[in-house]
């Protein structure tokens, strides 16, 4: 389909607007998509803080969005979503629980490019650019960064559209708008 990027990258600090504009986009397009739009959710609650935030997502995005929780499955998450467009919210967590987990990241990236390259219908991936802050005093830290800029590259690399959200206000970084 003509104008309708396969695969778009939302990228953004905490609060930015990234989630709200990456809902936007799955809602915008053309026949013959149509709700109920599927939402990829990587968020787990480990608190109380963070369920109301899960929370308030999901009341956000009313019964218009079908969620799926795939806190480290996002390749099981894309493949059984055949045809129909997806929303991942978002990167940044699901690699946060991939390292607490132990896990191979670089293997877990490359399945996850893998699937993304067999998609057929768009996906809208957001993820956070932790990238601008002080360097994490601790190990754990500076890895986790380093390892998300890492992910955000490939990413953006296979994006057929990226934008940068700051305040709210989308940046085209890569496509149109």
């Amino acid at each position: 389909m003509q104008n309708v990027a396969k695969l778009s990258l939302v990228l953004g600090g905490a609060r930015s607007g990234k989630s709200r504009y990456a809902e936007a986009l799955i809602v915008a397009l053309p026949p013959p998509w149509k709700p109920p739009w599927n939402y990829v959710a990587t968020a787990e609650p480990g608190d109380a803080e963070m369920a109301e935030r899960i929370a308030a997502h999901r009341a956000r995005r009313g019964a218009a969005w079908q969620t799926i929780e795939a806190p480290r499955d996002l390749v099981g998450s894309l493949q059984s979503r055949h045809g129909t467009p997806v929303l991942i919210d978002c990167l940044t967590l699901w690699l946060s629980n991939l390292v607490l987990g132990a896990a191979d990241i670089d293997t877990e990236i490359t399945r996850f490019e893998q699937a993304l390259a067999a998609v057929e219908a768009p996906v809208v991936m957001v993820a956070n650019e932790v990238g601008y802050g002080l360097v994490p005093d601790y190990p754990l830290g500076r890895r986790f960064r380093d390892l998300q800029g890492m992910l955000n590259q490939r990413v953006a690399a296979r994006a057929d559209h990226v934008v940068l959200v700051v305040a709210g206000l989308p940046l085209a970084l890569k496509g149109a708008l």
